[in-house]
């Protein structure tokens, strides 16, 4: 009775005009008086026997063939019932609206995760997505890079060129944290009204010591006013663990027209934009006043010929980096001087532009000393001139070599406190 129940509950059956006469046959034996009525017996006979033939399992070929009880459902007109309707298929389907809440969670949890993230230890960098920030009052950016595997050299240090384009990056870093840039690459929005760009004039960089695999250096950055239509921008490399200083440079900058390729004067729109950004402060390096050598054939001792920019060498503006031409001036450094000396600073004088079709030669001259007998030679001075093949100067240069492993680096410097 139970199970008849609960069957009903989910299968109702309607009952057929067939089934409601044949019980109403069924009612007493023999014939029936309903109404002054007389059924006779024989009748109702025959309309049972009926009723069990349409009731019987159908036959092909003399075997039966059972039904599904969805076609027991089936009413006169042949057409199917509803499928019943219960608490279970009655509920809304919840399963988009949890993924979408699902989701949304998961995103949320994300996003705090980063915004709440500490390093677990005291070594692990502090700025783990280095997109660095500015510090002290809003003049000076500072980030963090770690030294990859990628980036070191033979001599298990991070490469010239790795360390140079930690400086280009943060330069361009402060001037994106700082609002300051526009469309063009490194420029505010009126130096693109205008077809301005930045390009370096001068460069002095002092290596006191060199960062190895794995290690995290803390780049520090600011820039200050020089002369009347120059910045100086000055960088301060250090351990971001010791806060040993490994690196300091500094530079000196002027306006091009990109259009012309001519030095153009500050105008005072762009003066407007960005002296409100500018450090009063002397520079990190002191000023290496002595002047540069100029080479040609008869006096540098290494001559490197047919230097070539590729593609990949040039930047936005389309011409060569200016961290490409460290690589070509050392091209041409007696591979003794490399092998038993490591670069402690340089000074760059950048006279002209080259482009993707220049070809280049890159002078070298040792001053004061043998190049045969490095080993018992202590520090080594360099004269440099990276020039186009006609003649004309792309940069002059002086380095200065101290034997590997020196344990003197030199006087370290500090960030430097803006003067009123």
């Amino acid at each position: 009775m139970v199970a008849t129940a609960a069957t009903s509950s989910f299968f109702p059956v309607t009952s057929s005009p067939d089934s409601s006469d044949s019980k109403n046959k069924k009612l007493g034996s023999g014939s029936t008086n309903l109404g002054g009525i007389k059924l006779k017996q024989s009748a109702s006979s025959v309309s049972l026997q009926v009723k069990a033939n349409a009731q019987a399992p159908p036959k092909i070929n003399g075997t039966s063939v059972v039904t599904s009880p969805l076609e027991s459902f089936k009413n006169e007109d042949g057409a199917s019932s509803p499928p019943a309707r219960t608490f279970i298929n009655q509920l809304p389907d919840w399963s988009m609206l949890l993924a979408a809440i699902t989701t949304m969670f998961l995103a949320a949890e994300k996003q705090w995760m980063m915004l709440d993230w500490k390093p677990r230890r005291s070594d692990m960098l502090i700025d783990p997505f280095g997109i660095g920030r500015i510090v002290q009052d809003g003049l000076v950016f500072r980030q963090n890079f770690g030294i990859r595997s990628y980036e070191i050299g033979a001599d298990r240090t991070a490469s010239i060129e790795t360390l140079m384009n930690h400086l280009q990056e943060t330069a361009i870093n402060h001037c994106k944290s700082a609002g300051l840039l526009g469309e063009g690459f490194g420029a505010t929005p009126e130096m693109c009204k205008k077809n301005l760009i930045w390009v370096v004039t001068r460069m002095q960089v002092v290596f006191d010591r060199y960062p190895t695999w794995g290690d995290v250096v803390q780049v520090d950055t600011w820039a200050s006013a020089s002369g009347k239509n120059g910045m100086r921008r000055d960088w301060l490399v250090s351990d971001s663990k010791t806060g040993e200083i490994l690196t300091r440079a500094t530079s000196v900058w002027v306006m091009m027209n990109k259009v012309t390729r001519r030095l153009s004067k500050i105008p005072e729109e762009v003066r407007g934009e960005i002296e409100p950004f500018f450090m009063n402060s002397d520079p990190v390096v002191a000023e290496d006043s002595r002047k540069l050598v100029k080479l040609d054939e008869s006096t540098a001792e290494h001559v490197r010929k047919g230097l070539t920019p590729r593609w990949s060498d040039l930047d936005v503006n389309q011409h060569v980096n200016n961290v490409k031409y460290i690589g070509w001036i050392l091209e041409s450094a007696p591979l003794a001087v490399l092998e038993s000396h490591e670069l402690s600073s340089m000074t760059l004088e950048y006279r002209r532009e080259c482009g993707r079709d220049s070809v280049l030669q890159s002078l070298t001259t040792v001053s004061d000393s043998d190049v045969g007998d490095l080993a018992n030679v202590g520090e080594i001075e360099c004269q440099h001139l990276l020039r186009l093949e006609e003649g004309s100067e792309i940069v002059r240069g002086r380095t200065q070599w101290r034997p590997k492993y020196a344990k003197s680096f030199g006087s370290v410097g500090q960030i430097p406190a803006e003067s009123a």
